[in-house]
């Protein structure tokens, strides 16, 4: 379904267990950018109704994990860390066509959007298939479900809103441009990393 060209190595999970608290933290502050991003979106394209009204959706629901994990982090006695740069987000975000007009923007924005929330529901699958904590492992597989539905948002916007634009080419460059830079990643004990 999510169409990724490079699958995370289920071995980074070990990574991930050294340092809980690490990932927990990215985690929270992954999931407060995710609904800064649908707000960026809603109050440059507020024309788009539907979109709008989708986005309110996953912004409460992005916000609802940022408090889940929060949560989280509160019951293993923990506090939540400094936020982190994402620099896998960084990269993508390079790739952004910057120079085709407001609607080449908007798919764009909608396909970035969509492939962080691809990534982020194949790493919380990993995670919930090989983390041996049974609570993370239930956590990770319900948020996996929630991502999912996520990418499938951004990436239904972009083709419906794509007029012109020949939106599965640019998702397939996407898509390949994604799997180089994951090359890169997998060893660092956060969501992206």
């Amino acid at each position: 379904m999510l169409g990724l060209k490079l699958a995370t190595d289920p071995r980074w999970v070990n990574i991930v267990e050294s340092n809980i608290d690490e990932i927990l933290t990215d985690h929270a502050w992954c999931e407060q950018k995710a609904a800064s991003n649908g707000l960026s979106l809603i109050v440059n394209n507020p024309q788009y109704t539907e979109m709008v009204s989708a986005l309110l959706e996953i912004v409460k629901e992005e916000v609802a994990h940022f408090e889940q994990v929060h949560d989280l982090i509160k019951k293993r006695g923990g506090v939540l860390g400094r936020e982190r740069k994402d620099d896998y987000v960084n990269e993508l975000y390079k790739f952004m066509k910057k120079d085709g007009g407001r609607q080449q923007s908007l798919v764009d924005r909608l396909l970035f959007s969509a492939m962080i929330e691809a990534r982020s529901c194949e790493r919380f699958r990993v995670l919930s298939e090989n983390i041996k904590d049974q609570k993370l492992a239930k956590f990770y597989r319900d948020l996996m479900i929630s991502e999912a539905g996520h990418y499938t948002t951004f990436i239904g916007f972009a083709r419906q809103y794509g007029e012109g634009i020949d939106v599965d080419k640019r998702w397939k460059e996407w898509l390949e441009y994604e799997a180089e830079i994951m090359k890169n990643y997998g060893k660092k004990e956060t969501v992206h990393g």
